[in-house]
């Protein structure tokens, strides 16, 4: 199983276009040892010609060219990307939908309580109906019980979806009112190699329903929005603390890190890093500890095999 990282920011990437926190004047400026980063998304393939892509972020166009299996190869239209997840309808996971119109019908997993918000409150779907189509909806069940599912395009691939405790994205007509579905990670296994990933790039709270899930996996690809539950406010660029925005934090007795310090087995990169986040600077001391407890960073082009 190959793993592409496409882009490793949280929505608004790094620098964020209007912004200029200490990361996003430093990293324009050269003052600070960080990369630029674009919105978070991955893809994954079993033989390198067709991917998965899971979510689509609005950067999904400069990701494409930055990748060149993800271009066209054969005949004058193509793509590798086969079929896209959708993990959530956050705005950075889904608005690059608009920019694949041109290769609907397009088939598009993800459960009914991100369907009905790409239906509503940001009507994606509705939208791309009028490009040969549209958007091929096929649903994630998020059942009592935990059951794995195949994409046909990917014979090799057995994916198990499990809820995630997150948020819905602001204009969802149930922002406030918690859906088992509105947001999930993915276990994902390689039938042919026996690897396995974890990928929960939203993550507000460790449930005991997720909580077995990181044990099994050889590689866990996680939420690493914010380093401190405060981080926005500190920061003098926003009013909410984390886990009301639906991300679990690092640090803290209860963060991300001390969680992770409990695996032996999985390999472990944080994912979908906010702007104000410390890590992005390779050389502060956030970044240290997490080097100390082997915890890794994700970055655009990252490449893992498994």
């Amino acid at each position: 199983m190959h793993i592409q990282v496409l882009g490793s920011a949280a929505g608004g990437g790094f620098p964020q276009w209007n912004c200029n926190c200490h990361n996003c004047a430093g990293v324009r400026q050269g003052s600070i040892q960080a990369r630029p980063r674009s919105q978070s998304s991955i893809a994954i393939s079993t033989n390198g010609e067709d991917w998965l892509l899971f979510n689509a972020s609005p950067d999904i166009r400069s990701q494409i060219e930055a990748f060149p299996p993800l271009q066209p190869s054969k005949g004058l239209r193509g793509s590798g990307i086969k079929a896209v997840v959708l993990m959530d309808s956050q705005l950075d996971h889904s608005t690059g939908l608009l920019f694949l119109r041109e290769g609907c019908p397009l088939p598009v997993w993800c459960t009914e309580m991100v369907k009905q918000d790409l239906s509503s409150g940001f009507p994606v779907f509705p939208i791309l109906e009028a490009w040969n189509g549209g958007l091929s909806w096929h649903p994630i069940t998020i059942g009592s019980e935990l059951q794995p599912f195949h994409i046909p395009e990917f014979p090799l691939l057995r994916l198990t979806a499990i809820p995630l405790r997150s948020s819905a994205p602001p204009y969802s007509p149930h922002r406030h009112d918690p859906h088992r579905g509105d947001n999930i990670g993915l276990f994902i296994e390689d039938i042919a190699s026996g690897g396995s990933l974890l990928y929960a790039p939203g993550l507000g709270e460790i449930s005991a329903e997720l909580r077995p899930w990181f044990g099994q996996a050889d590689c866990v690809l996680v939420d690493g929005t914010l380093w401190q539950e405060d981080e926005l406010i500190v920061s003098g660029v926003g009013d909410k603390l984390g886990t009301a925005m639906g991300h679990l934090p690092q640090s803290g007795p209860n963060g991300m890190l001390a969680f992770l310090d409990t695996l032996e087995k999985p390999r472990k990169v944080l994912i979908h890093i906010n702007n104000t986040n410390p890590i992005l600077n390779e050389q502060s001391p956030e970044r240290a500890i997490l080097a100390e407890h082997q915890v890794e960073v994700a970055y655009d082009g990252m490449q893992i095999l498994l």
